[in-house]
């Protein structure tokens, strides 16, 4: 029995607007994840999903949602990662918006 070549295949993304180096990149990313079959969810964390109307819903579990609530979350890797892109500039944590953050990383930059 001969082994077969191994596949390799692309399947998270990460969409931010923070600089890469910033340590608070992480918190404001937003991920893009594939689900199978070709289709992709938006995600912040692992609790909330994106859907196409452009809401996020909390779950991201595709054994609990039907097939309804799928296809308004799962999105063709095009369309996932423009609706990120979209979405990214607005993320917000603790009260922080992503003008915040940036602003706090160029300050503690110029300390430096």
């Amino acid at each position: 029995m001969t082994t077969p070549e191994p596949t390799v295949q692309p399947v998270r993304y990460t969409v931010t607007c923070l600089p890469e180096d910033d340590i608070n990149s992480h918190v404001f990313a937003i991920d893009v994840v594939y689900r199978g079959t070709g289709r992709w969810a938006v995600q912040r964390g692992e609790h909330a999903c994106l859907g196409a109307d452009g809401e996020w819903a909390q779950g991201v579990k595709e054994y609990d949602r039907g097939d309804e609530w799928l296809n308004a979350h799962r999105f063709d890797l095009d369309t996932a990662l423009k609706l990120a892109r979209e979405a990214a500039p607005h993320v917000k944590v603790n009260g922080y918006t992503v003008a915040d953050a940036i602003a706090l990383y160029a300050r503690d930059a110029k300390e430096a």
